[in-house]
């Protein structure tokens, strides 16, 4: 018999997060997250998201072990604002038991009729800032700080149960050395003096800090009209300058700005860290972090992280700009390429930026969706 219990104590909030380490115990392509800190996502008292959006948090159990977990999330933003009467579903891992997933995508199931939801989409996170996607091609390539992973039978299970594909995604690589960067600072020369665009680049994380808020103003208006977007509250911006700009290289973060000192286009890239989080294997102490700041400083990978132009400007080859910098900046590190997170397929400004640099599709992974009835 499979049984559903909501997690909410603390014991059962580590059980939640840590399940997964015992799931893909010795596999060599999950990338596990610091457990510390994926709990701490999960407080409402921490995590800001928790004013826009509202989650519960399920274990299933067979034979008292558990063997799957999922959070079902409501986004208030999308649903009342935006209209969209959405039920989400995230964090969703099981063993090969497609009754434990029947069991567990009910639950959501009925939580999404009880709220007057139309239908379920998943697996995505409480926001755009999240992981998203059921990965459905690429199951033998190492996965990144900002992706899920999963076995191939999460396709099954999800088919088996009537769900269908929902929004597609893809993960590419590009190598450093396949970039004939000699084009791109002659055309960069060229926009800067036609336009009067400069570049601002940093050597201190906290000097960043000044531009975030206008940064994610950029974000806004250039994903915008994208099918999968969610307005980010000014409370999650400084969330994510309090998490993460510690964590970035400063060198790897290029702001492009007009004759007005106005941010046009942002790029932001990071050292992978995918390997130094298998070795610190959900813990900082005591030397996950030691692993970290390795990484931070010798990577022969980086991860374009976020990248966004004005749309007025999308059409001004300003990316030849981001790139020149943000390219010497990966060379003089060592890098040797470059993994580009999950983007929309149907993205098609995002996806002709990376087609001049000879990309390499690695990974597909897609959401997943039933109407509720």
């Amino acid at each position: 018999m499979i049984t559903i219990k909501e997690a909410k104590s603390k014991k059962e909030m580590k059980q939640f997060v840590t399940f997964p380490f015992s799931l893909y115990k010795n596999n060599k392509y999950w990338v596990p997250p610091i457990i510390k800190d994926e709990i701490a996502s999960f407080d409402k008292d921490y995590n800001p998201v928790f004013k826009q959006a509202s989650a519960r948090f399920f274990l299933a159990y067979k034979d008292n072990e558990i063997v799957g977990r999922v959070a079902a999330i409501i986004n208030h933003t999308e649903v009342d604002i935006q209209k969209v009467k959405k039920m989400r579903f995230g964090w969703f891992d099981v063993i090969d038991d497609v009754d434990v997933s029947k069991t567990l995508l009910d639950k959501v199931y009925e939580i999404g009729k009880a709220n007057n939801l139309e239908k379920i989409e998943g697996p995505i996170g409480f926001s755009n800032m999240d992981k998203v996607g059921i990965l459905t091609k690429g199951y033998d390539v190492m996965g990144k700080m900002a992706t899920w992973y999963n076995y191939p039978y999460y396709v099954n299970h999800l088919e088996k149960l009537g769900y269908t594909v929902g929004k597609e995604y893809l993960e590419t690589v590009i190598l450093l050395k396949n970039i004939q960067i000699e084009k791109y600072i002659q055309f960069a020369a060229i926009l800067k003096k036609r336009y009067n665009y400069k570049v601002l680049s940093f050597t201190k994380s906290k000097d960043i800090l000044p531009y975030v808020d206008e940064m994610f103003k950029i974000f806004e208006d250039a994903y915008s009209k994208l099918p999968s977007f969610v307005p980010i509250s000014d409370e999650q911006v400084a969330f994510f300058k309090e998490k993460y700009i510690s964590f970035i290289n400063p060198e790897y973060v290029n702001f492009v700005v007009d004759s007005n000192h106005k941010i046009i286009a942002f790029g932001i890239i990071m050292p992978s860290f995918a390997e130094a989080l298998q070795k610190a294997n959900g813990k900082l102490f005591p030397f996950g972090f030691f692993h970290l700041l390795k990484a931070k400083k010798n990577h022969k990978n980086v991860v374009s992280y976020l990248i966004g132009i004005h749309p007025e400007c999308q059409n001004k080859g300003v990316t030849a700009i981001l790139f020149e910098k943000l390219y010497a900046a990966a060379i003089n590190n060592k890098a040797e390429a470059m993994l580009v997170t999950p983007m929309l397929k149907s993205n098609d400004e995002i996806r002709r930026i990376w087609k001049k640099f000879q990309p390499e599709t690695t990974k597909e992974r897609c959401t997943y969706t039933l109407n509720i009835n």
